[in-house]
């Protein structure tokens, strides 16, 4: 056990590792079943280093963003598994979603974002995974 873990565990600091959210639109499967929650984990090291030797990844760079969601997506509603075909089946502003939430949760370590209301001006924090999404969900 480290200094770290052991401070922690005197505090009671709790390290988030997973993360859930809500799709904009939803993931359809062959079925046409939607799927639209989900969960994300932290990406380790080893997610972002061994993408880079997929071939594809290789063959073109923006297909790196389809491997490695596919290795944090750990959920996504009652798909069995979620596979790089999975991803790639995602409707774009969904792609666009997770790769926001990677983004903030592996680089903020956090999913909120600030906001300001445009018609009072009121700033207030929202979560962006979709816990306190605005106008239910």
């Amino acid at each position: 056990m480290t200094s770290a873990t052991i401070d922690r565990a005197r505090t009671g600091e709790h390290v988030r590792t997973e993360f859930t959210f809500v799709l904009p639109r939803g993931y359809m499967d062959e079925n046409g079943a939607l799927h639209r929650e989900g969960t994300m984990r932290l990406a380790t090291a080893r997610d972002e280093i061994l993408p880079q030797r997929d071939p594809r990844v290789r063959e073109n760079e923006a297909y790196l963003t389809v491997i490695l969601l596919s290795r944090v997506v750990s959920r996504l509603g009652s798909v069995a598994q979620v596979t790089p075909a999975t991803i790639e089946g995602l409707f774009a502003s969904d792609l666009a979603f997770l790769q926001d939430l990677y983004r903030r949760i592996n680089q903020e370590g956090h999913t909120h974002a600030a906001v300001t209301c445009p018609q009072c001006k009121h700033e207030f924090a929202i979560d962006v995974a979709g816990g306190d999404r605005l106008g239910g969900a």
